[in-house]
C-alpha cells in the first residue's frame, strides 16, 4: 500500500485528564514515526475552547483527529462528543472514543452521538502504542479527511 505523505504535520487533539495516558500516547506517537503534532487539552470544557479557537486557543490550527476519553473532569467526554458533532464545523473532525471503559452502554452512546469509532485504552504500554500506530496509520494513511476550518474555525 502505498503511503500518503502530508505536505503539513496533522494535527491532533488529544482529550485527557490523566497525564500517564498522555504520555503514553506521546511516545507512541513517536515511536509510530508519523509526521504529527499532538495538543493535548486536559477536560470537555478546554476542548471546547481549542475546537472553536477562544481564548488563548484563538491562533491553534483545528485537528484532524480527536481522541477524546469519556471520563473528563468538567464537562466529560460524551458531552464533548454530543457538542462537537451538533456543531456544523466540527462534526466533520473524526473523533475516536479512546477510554478505559468497556461497558456496553457506553460504546453504545458513543456511537449514538456519531462517534467515529470507540476503542478501549489498554494498559499494557506494547498494546497501547500498537493501538495508537493503527490510529495513526488508518487515519492518516487509508482514510481521506476533510479539511476542517473553511468557515473560520
Amino acid at each position: 500500500m502505498k503511503s500518503i505523505t502530508y505536505a503539513r504535520p496533522i494535527e491532533i487533539l488529544l482529550v485527557e485528564d490523566s497525564s500517564t495516558d498522555v504520555l503514553l500516547a506521546q511516545e507512541a506517537l513517536e515511536l509510530a514515526k508519523m509526521s504529527n503534532r499532538l495538543n493535548v487539552v486536559k477536560d470537555g470544557v478546554e476542548a471546547m475552547a481549542y475546537l472553536r479557537k477562544e481564548g488563548k486557543y484563538a491562533d491553534v490550527k483545528s485537528p484532524d483527529l480527536i481522541l477524546l476519553d469519556l471520563n473528563l473532569p468538567r464537562k466529560d467526554g460524551r458531552e464533548v462528543l454530543a457538542e462537537v458533532k451538533a456543531d456544523p464545523v466540527l462534526k466533520c473532525i473524526p473523533v475516536v472514543v479512546l477510554t478505559t471503559s468497556k461497558a456496553q452502554e457506553d460504546v453504545l452512546h458513543a456511537y449514538g452521538l456519531h462517534a467515529n469509532c470507540y476503542i478501549t485504552k489498554p494498559v499494557d504500554f506494547e498494546q497501547f502504542a500498537n493501538v495508537v500506530r493503527a490510529i495513526d496509520q488508518f487515519w492518516f494513511t487509508v482514510v481521506t479527511l476533510p479539511t476542517v476550518g473553511a468557515n473560520g474555525r
